[in-house]
């Protein structure tokens, strides 16, 4: 996804919101700035560490695109997806 800074900002503000949420509570912040760089310089997240309810993540995602005004639609797709694919927490299992 080739991001406006808007959505830049809208894809930074999910991760916090998304980790703030996860269990472990985790800053965003500072996981970012603790990360290690890989060969290609880019941030290694551990983000298989975290855990989030689907339901929960999805109404953050929801949330950061209405309150940053995605669109058109094909864009708020394209967000969720770079959100999805991207280092956040997975979801936790049902029957935990």
């Amino acid at each position: 996804m080739i991001a406006t800074e808007k959505e830049e900002k809208a894809l930074y503000e999910c991760y916090v919101r998304l980790y703030e949420n996860s269990t472990p509570k985790a800053d965003f912040n500072k996981l970012l700035e603790e990360a290690d760089e890989d060969e290609n310089g880019m941030k290694v997240i551990d983000f298989m560490s975290y855990e989030i309810e689907e339901d929960k993540f999805n109404d953050i995602l929801e949330q950061v695109i209405t309150e940053y005004k995605i669109k058109p639609k094909y864009k708020a797709q394209a967000f969720r997806n770079a959100i999805y694919l991207g280092a956040s927490p997975k979801f936790k299992k049902e029957n935990e």
